[in-house]
């Protein structure tokens, strides 16, 4: 158990430095907006949706009605609909831990998870994707809470904070680019990205990004099968 500890703990340091700095900005901006920590923690407990909870502020203070607030959250988040049905077979056997490895799985978590890790053993395996899940929700529970002290004691212009969660995404695309071997995925994903960025514009083309990355995915799984 402790060398699957150190092993997660490995894995996580680049998610950690990431989630440090966007729960960090996401902790001022919350104490910028006039809310208090302890929503500021009930929401990165609870919710813990990353992009979500920067967006969640606007929509909060902009006094939005729950159907927009539904509707915008479905469409932030639907790429986890993809997520989940990619992780059915890792997570058969999980037990108890199930439902807060569902609850838990974000773009970061789901790159480090859905990548087989030599040196965990079979017996392991689900240890380590809870090990991974939550040492990656206490960073970002523990960058919120700095923000929040550091903004309650701290006045300064929160303007481009959530900008870290770019940065993030690049780092986590650069990192597991350098550690597999295997290109074809990250490259779907990033042409895919891009060309639907092009056809759709930025506001509208994560779920069209999401099926075509999905389709193509699929079409490369039953292609390796049949070699």
């Amino acid at each position: 158990m402790n060398k699957t500890l150190k092993t997660a703990f490995v894995s996580t340091i680049p998610v950690m430095t990431g989630y440090l700095v966007l729960g960090f900005g996401f902790g001022i901006v919350m104490n910028s907006s006039g809310f208090d920590w302890w929503a500021a923690l009930a929401m990165s407990l609870f919710i813990y949706a990353g992009s979500m909870q920067y967006v969640a502020i606007g929509l909060m203070t902009g006094g939005a009605s729950l159907i927009t607030v539904a509707l915008t959250t479905l469409m932030v988040n639907a790429r986890h609909l993809f997520y989940g049905i990619s992780m059915l077979d890792r997570y058969k056997n999980t037990g108890k831990n199930k439902p807060y490895l569902i609850f838990a799985l974000t773009d970061e978590t789901y790159s480090l998870v859905c990548t087989d890790n030599p040196t965990i053993a079979p017996e392991q395996r689900n240890n380590y994707y809870f090990l991974v899940s939550i040492l990656d929700q206490l960073y970002w529970v523990g960058g919120t809470l700095l923000g929040v002290a550091v903004g309650s004691l701290i006045n300064f212009n929160s303007e481009g904070i959530d900008f870290a969660l770019t940065a993030l995404f690049v780092t986590v695309f650069v990192d597991q680019w350098l550690s597999s071997k295997k290109h074809g995925p990250a490259l779907i994903g990033l042409g895919v990205s891009v060309l639907c960025l092009v056809i759709f514009g930025s506001d509208s083309f994560l779920i069209p990004t999401m099926l075509g990355i999905a389709v193509l995915l699929c079409i490369m799984k039953e292609g390796d099968g049949n070699d």
